[in-house]
C-alpha cells in the first residue's frame, strides 16, 4: 500500500471520529435572564373633614386613608400615620391638605372646611344711674352783672331743666346761687340768694313742685373760675344745680 493512501485512510479515520464524538457531545441550554421587579405601586390617600362647614368656635374630625406611602403629612397637623382621624378647631374657613409619599411616587389629597363667622351679640347698653342723667341734662343758668333775673337767653335753660325734673318726679334738687368777685360779701351773698330763689320761682311754675327744691348762696365765696377778667366773672355769675337723693 503506499504511502499516499495510508495518509487517506488516517483522515479518512480522524474525521469519523470527530464526527462521532460531536454528534455524542450533550447540547448546553442557554441562560435565561431573570424578569425585572414590577414598578412600586403609586400611592393612594384620601381626607375628609366631617361636617365641612362649622361655627366659629367649633370643631370639625379630619379622617383620612393611605396606602403605599411611608412619609404621611398634614397641613397644620404635621407627621400623620398612615390612617385615623384626628379633631381640629379653625378659627377661619381653610382647605387642609394632606401629602403621601411611598417609593411609587407622591400623592395629595383635599378638603375645604368654612367656617361661618358667630354673629356679635350687642352688649347692652349700661343702664344710667338717675344721678348720670341729671348730670348730664340740667344745666346751670347764667345771669347778668348785678342782676337776679333770668336772662332771655338763658330762658330756654330753665325751662329744659324744668322739663327733666318734671319728668324725673323722684329727683329733689339744691340750687345754689354763686356771684363774681366784686362786691362786698354781704352782698353778694343777698344777690346769690335772689338769684336762687328767681329760679326755683321759674321751676315751680314750670310744674315742679317747690317741696324739692331747697336753695342756698355762696355768694363770691366758691368761685368756678379765678381770673380777674368779664369771661371769669361770668363763669361766677350762675345759678348751680346739685343732686339730692
Amino acid at each position: 500500500m503506499t504511502r499516499s493512501k495510508i495518509n487517506l485512510f488516517t483522515w479518512i479515520a480522524l474525521l469519523t471520529t470527530a464526527f462521532v464524538l460531536t454528534g455524542c457531545a450533550k447540547k448546553v441550554a442557554k441562560a435565561t435572564p431573570p424578569s425585572p421587579p414590577p414598578p412600586p405601586a403609586a400611592p393612594t390617600a384620601t381626607l375628609a373633614a366631617a361636617p365641612d362647614v362649622i361655627q366659629q368656635g367649633q370643631s370639625t374630625t379630619l379622617t383620612w386613608q393611605t396606602q403605599n406611602a411611608n412619609n404621611i403629612t398634614i397641613t397644620g397637623l404635621g407627621t400623620v400615620p398612615a390612617s385615623g382621624s384626628r379633631s381640629v378647631t379653625p378659627s377661619s374657613s381653610m382647605t387642609y391638605t394632606l401629602t403621601a409619599k411611598g417609593p411609587g411616587g407622591t400623592q395629595d389629597a383635599s378638603t375645604r372646611v368654612t367656617v361661618n363667622p358667630v354673629a356679635a351679640v350687642a352688649k347692652p347698653k349700661p343702664t344710667e344711674s338717675e344721678a348720670d342723667l341729671f348730670g348730664r341734662n340740667v344745666k346751670d343758668v347764667f345771669f347778668d352783672f348785678n342782676k337776679a333775673n333770668i336772662r332771655t337767653d338763658e330762658t330756654s335753660v330753665a325751662q329744659s331743666d324744668a322739663q327733666f325734673l318734671a319728668q324725673h318726679p323722684d329727683v329733689k334738687v339744691m340750687i345754689e346761687g354763686h356771684c363774681d368777685d366784686r362786691g362786698s360779701e354781704e352782698y353778694n351773698l343777698a344777690l346769690g340768694a335772689s338769684r336762687a330763689n328767681t329760679l326755683k320761682e321759674a321751676l315751680s311754675n314750670d310744674g315742679v313742685s317747690a317741696s324739692r327744691i331747697s336753695t342756698i348762696s355762696y355768694g363770691k365765696e366758691k368761685p368756678f373760675c379765678t381770673a380777674d377778667d368779664e369771661q371769669c366773672w361770668q363763669e361766677n355769675r350762675r345759678d348751680h344745680f346739685v343732686y339730692q337723693q
